[in-house]
């Protein structure tokens, strides 16, 4: 079992380098033997990443308000049959197999998904391996550079030293997807847009006695309006988010998919979007964490 882990690891660590050299390069190619160029849109990508600060975002949220945003049009209506406004699903997908259904299925063009990011390390530990959903969005896309640039964010969680972190966050429009779920390269590529924002690692902040359910609810509470935001505010009306947090940050699926409920469902966020997706890869034998959220999410 162990030498079976490392070997995985390191394959996974081979193909993170490669697709660092596939984004350096700004081509690759692909099954049929053709050269796929993606250089022009992973530059855009990097130069039009925008980093929000705490401060902004709560600048934001009063103009949102004040405005009485109800979300922007979509730039492509779906094929056939339209959505009813703040369609909610929960589904077994990753967050790449969702993200792959809505653009090159279905067509939609305004599709944003959430990374569930490192506070601290761009990637999380992808470079090394690491597998989680970050590191499976690293390997697969041309986010890393574009996260990577951020380093006021990443210096900030680090200093400050509460497993709380911040609400800093990173908005990265049409980044090109280069490979699938297995980390094949795709015949050709396509662009999604994510939003990087590290969830409350709660393991370490219950192990600590930083905060208590009630502090971390609300501070996730306020991370989650935030993140639905600044999807609604850069015009998506498509989102894909997920289990956020659930892994090695310890907050319990049955909480979080509440967090989420409250806040879509409760302060009415779900209006600004035509499709909120939950991506619940959910691995383990009772998919707890899936069902927690379809329990949850379904039908609301």
């Amino acid at each position: 079992m162990g030498s079976t882990s490392s070997n995985s690891r390191s394959k996974r660590a081979n193909i993170a380098q490669q697709t660092l050299a596939i984004l350096d390069e700004g081509q690759y190619v692909n099954g049929y033997d053709r050269k796929v160029e993606i250089g022009t849109d992973v530059q855009q990508a990097i130069r039009n990443s925008v980093l929000y600060r705490p401060a902004a975002l709560s600048a934001l949220r009063e103009k949102l308000r004040t405005e009485a945003y109800v979300g922007i049009q979509p730039t492509a209506p779906s094929a056939e049959v339209e959505a009813a406004p703040g369609r909610i699903e929960v589904t077994g997908e990753t967050t790449l197999g969702a993200a792959s259904r809505l653009t090159v299925a279905e067509g939609r063009e305004d599709v944003v998904c959430l990374n569930f990011a490192s506070a601290k390390n761009p990637g999380g530990g992808f470079l090394g391996g690491s597998q989680a959903q970050e590191e499976s969005l690293a390997r697969a896309t041309g986010l890393y550079p574009c996260i990577a640039q951020m380093d006021e964010m990443y210096d900030y969680n680090r200093k400050q030293r509460s497993g709380l972190y911040s609400n800093y966050m990173i908005y990265s429009p049409d980044v090109p997807v280069i490979r699938d779920d297995e980390d094949r390269l795709l015949d050709k590529y396509y662009v999604s847009s994510f939003i990087t924002a590290p969830a409350v690692n709660a393991g370490v902040v219950k192990e600590r006695g930083e905060a208590d359910d009630l502090q971390i609810e609300s501070v996730m509470k306020e991370r989650i309006r935030y993140i639905l935001d600044v999807a609604a505010t850069n015009g998506h009306r498509t989102i894909v988010l997920g289990a956020y947090g659930c892994g090695v940050f310890r907050n319990e699926p049955a909480v979080v998919a509440k967090y989420f409920h409250d806040v879509l469902v409760g302060e009415a966020f779900k209006d600004s979007f035509e499709r909120v997706v939950f991506a619940v890869y959910d691995r383990t034998a009772g998919q707890r964490t899936l069902k927690a959220f379809q329990d949850r999410l379904t039908g609301v």
